[in-house]
């Protein structure tokens, strides 16, 4: 990557006040980008605030708006935006949301809004920060369409480890493997992959890694490509759902947290990620499955047998889910039902938690280890009012985002 930092203008509304202010710029620094606030004269104050049509008391929110809207119109200039508002405060949200729609809307400027807390850490927000560089500075590389030559991606995720091998624009080796010890999961990908493939390491043209152990992997494997996963995913999903060009949506329900992508040409837009608690999670599905007695992969075709609003369920916290399961289970609630009752909560507490965050625009893909879970996709469905987009390989998302934009670095061998 270039030296140049780049520039990302802050939106924000009391991260000051609450020592989160500190961790944003440590999380920049970490990514070599550059915390700004955009300056504004008291006239942009008021004549954006009477334009933008929204009343906001907070004066810094009202400072926020005028922010954007110079932004917006380009009497300041930057890479990428972020805006940040406490979570406690309904207005701090609804203005949050706001800002980033109109950035996304009339601009092409990258944007992540995230709602913080008192605890709020640099490497919380790590991965936003990562990201948003990511666009900035390898938009040429995210354009990429087609991978070439050979090339290996490797996924590193909180519960799976992926392995993908693709030649000229065709996947011919896949390997998949729970995440035990980071190391030890990634070689075993690595060797199914290959041995499908029918190929040797040495036949491997480039390598790129993603995921939570994307940097112990790509620095024992010597990468060219080390990248966060809401830039590989969201290209990898538009790559195998063959939609990229146009508008997108990209849902991803991992195994410890969650991703929301809006999605221009293949390239993110605006994102969010994670969760309030894993009870919105592939690891609750998980327990619902080994609770009723079945498999991971039984799981989506017994709940699309049931009736999903029989079973009242709460899944915000991992335990009170749990607790909600084994209460339907013992008052007689079907396993059918009750599977249904999961999926449905694990969808709804993704629309709540990070799918406010986007403009939800169709095609809505599905991707990861969960779109494999027919229940859940119904009910993701059913509560967008959308068909949903499930691509071939689509549990195999950042491995093949990583193989195929890994391809973009054998020319410069």
């Amino acid at each position: 990557m270039t030296d140049q930092p780049v520039r990302i203008a802050q939106l924000s509304c009391g991260p000051e006040h609450s020592g989160v202010q500190k961790e944003i710029y440590d999380a920049a620094a970490a990514v070599n980008a550059e915390m700004f606030f955009p300056d504004v004269t008291l006239t942009d104050i008021r004549r954006s605030y009477d334009k933008f049509g929204l009343e906001a008391r907070s004066g810094d929110l009202k400072l926020a708006i005028a922010r954007a809207m110079a932004l917006v119109e380009g009497k300041v200039e930057a890479d990428a935006v972020f805006i940040a508002t406490c979570f406690r405060c309904a207005e701090a949200a609804i203005v949050r949301n706001e800002l980033r729609r109109y950035i996304h809307d009339h601009s092409d400027l990258p944007v992540v809004s995230y709602s913080f807390t008192e605890r709020t850490t640099s490497g919380t927000l790590l991965t936003r920060m990562e990201a948003l560089t990511t666009i900035a500075r390898r938009r040429a590389l995210l354009a990429r369409e087609e991978q070439k030559g050979t090339t290996m991606g490797i996924d590193s995720g909180s519960a799976t480890t992926k392995a993908v091998i693709m030649r000229d624009n065709e996947i011919i080796g896949t390997g998949w493997l729970p995440t035990t010890e980071v190391m030890d999961s990634a070689h075993g990908v690595i060797d199914a992959a290959l041995k499908e493939a029918g190929l040797e390491m040495a036949d491997i043209e480039a390598v790129g890694t993603t995921g939570y152990g994307r940097y112990l992997i790509g620095e024992q494997l010597g990468a060219d490509l080390i990248q966060e996963e809401l830039t590989v995913n969201s290209k990898g999903a538009v790559y195998l759902a063959d939609r990229q060009h146009g508008e997108a949506t990209v849902i991803d329900i991992g195994g410890m947290d969650n991703k929301a992508i809006s999605v221009q040409d293949g390239i993110p837009g605006t994102f969010t990620m994670g969760g309030i608690c894993a009870g919105a999670s592939g690891r609750f599905l998980e327990m619902t499955a080994k609770r009723i007695g079945v498999d991971i992969t039984e799981l989506g075709p017994i709940a699309m047998k049931g009736i999903s609003k029989t079973v009242p369920m709460n899944s915000y916290c991992i335990v009170f889910g749990t607790q909600s399961l084994v209460n339907a289970l013992a008052e007689g609630s079907s396993k059918e039902d009750v599977a249904a009752a999961a999926c449905r909560s694990v969808a709804e507490q993704v629309f709540e938690q990070q799918l406010q965050e986007v403009d939800i625009k169709e095609p809505v893909i599905m991707v990861g280890g969960t779109s494999l879970i027919e229940g859940l996709v119904h009910e993701m469905g059913a509560l967008l009012q959308t068909e949903i987009l499930v691509p071939h390989h689509s549990q195999y998302i950042g491995a093949v985002g990583s193989a195929l934009l890994a391809s973009g670095f054998i020319e410069e061998k």
